[in-house]
């Protein structure tokens, strides 16, 4: 067990290390959320278009745009594992010691640490912008839990992605192709309530439904998880699991 830690520490230290030598990329990556929030949500807060119950437009869509940023941020990490492959590191990794889950569980922490530094800036746009957000211990702690396992789940279905396409061509067009039905088949910038019954349903089996639930519960001032924060978390937890246990037996085959 000490072995495989120290294996998923070191592949995520990697990652941490390649951000450090280049902090632009959390620079970029803040004008996504700022323009949901700034543009979108303040427009559509104006109309009161869409029935929140109890929270505001902008308290309301906040924790959506998190997840969002986390979902974008992750659902692109196995074009970064194909760079690797190209540049004959993957063939180094696969012929060290260290077992194939623990290199995908290092993949999904640097993931989630990025995904954290996502959550930093959305929480300073959300303050800036006046909406109420909780921050005691325990909440800070489920959000930044939620965070990590979201950023590892999405960056594994990823990772299990480029494992199957291979080729960088054919990954980007699957991510692209992924990205915006999971963000509006999910209940990031609107309730379940409001949506026709077929998409209620495809909203309920999507994980970024559940991502945004329990970010919703844990992070806003009045918020509250429909289903339960505990079962927010354990959708996650065995989703990743299982997509763990698939890049594994996957990964090899990507020098194939």
């Amino acid at each position: 067990m000490g072995a495989f830690a120290r294996a998923a520490l070191a592949i995520a230290a990697t990652e941490i290390h390649k951000l450090r030598r280049d902090p632009t990329e959390i620079v970029t990556r803040a004008a996504q959320p700022a323009l949901w929030l700034v543009v979108f949500g303040q427009v559509f807060a104006r109309l009161r278009a869409i029935p929140t119950g109890s929270l505001d437009y902008l308290a309301f869509l906040a924790p959506g745009v998190l997840a969002q940023s986390v979902l974008f941020i992750s659902i692109f990490f196995g074009i970064a594992v194909i760079w690797e492959r190209d540049l004959g590191i993957v063939h180094k990794l696969l012929v060290s010691p260290a077992p194939r889950a623990a290199l995908v569980v290092g993949k999904g922490v640097s993931a989630g640490l990025r995904g954290l530094a996502q959550g930093v800036i959305v929480y300073l746009i959300a303050l800036l912008l006046g909406i109420s957000l909780q921050f005691s211990l325990g909440s800070l702690i489920l959000v930044a839990l939620l965070i990590v396992l979201s950023a590892a789940l999405f960056a594994t279905f990823s990772l299990t992605v480029a494992c199957v396409v291979k080729t960088r061509e054919r990954f980007m067009g699957i991510g692209q192709l992924l990205t915006m039905p999971l963000f509006f088949a999910s209940n990031a910038i609107y309730p379940l309530s409001v949506m026709p019954g077929w998409l209620r349903i495809l909203a309920r089996l999507n994980p970024l439904t559940y991502v945004v639930d329990g970010l919703r519960g844990a992070m806003v001032a009045g918020g509250h998880s429909a289903v339960g924060l505990g079962a927010d978390l354990a959708f996650q937890a065995v989703a990743l699991v299982a997509l763990t246990a698939l890049a594994a037996r996957l990964y090899p085959t990507l020098v194939r």
